[in-house]
């Protein structure tokens, strides 16, 4: 089973694949899907789609783990973020990946078991659960395996 995580974003949209084998969690593949900020939204958009699909294709994740929208103080960052999900949630739709949503403060908790964590400490735990050998540059491309562990976590706890 794979599951790819995403930290939605218009300008770096951080992902996270990690692969379950038995009871053995591997990272495979992490990075950020950048777009240039001086590019109108709707070109960055269909950078973001096509990257993704790509990743999808590569890939084939069994579940889409993505980080709800958090609502700041700036309404316009909100919509542009909205209009990024929109692609990504489209990309996993029409490949038939079942989406799951998280907040951020559940993916904090479900990795570090504090909703108030702070960045580094998410870092920090998904860099020792994983074992990662080769650490992420990008911190969007760490809360992407931080929302796949996520997912993982519910679905591993979630009894039926």
């Amino acid at each position: 089973m794979i599951i790819l995580g995403i930290d939605p974003g218009s300008i770096n949209c951080g992902y996270g694949l990690i692969e379950i084998e038995g009871r053995k969690i591997i990272a495979a593949g992490a990075d950020a899907i950048k777009t240039k900020s001086s590019e109108p939204l709707h070109k960055r958009i269909v950078i973001i789609y096509n990257e993704i699909c790509k990743v999808i294709e590569e890939y084939k994740p069994s579940y889409v783990a993505i980080e709800t929208i958090f609502f700041g103080k700036n309404i316009q960052s909100a919509l542009t973020l909205a209009h990024a999900r929109g692609v990504l949630l489209l990309a996993a739709s029409q490949n038939n990946i079942p989406i799951h949503e998280y907040s951020p403060r559940e993916i904090k908790k479900s990795v570090t078991g504090n909703g108030n964590s702070a960045k580094h400490q998410v870092r920090y735990m998904v860099e020792q659960m994983l074992k990662l050998k080769e650490i992420p540059k990008s911190e969007d491309a760490i809360d992407g395996l931080a929302i796949a562990m996520c997912h993982y976590n519910k679905i591993k706890f979630d009894v039926k």
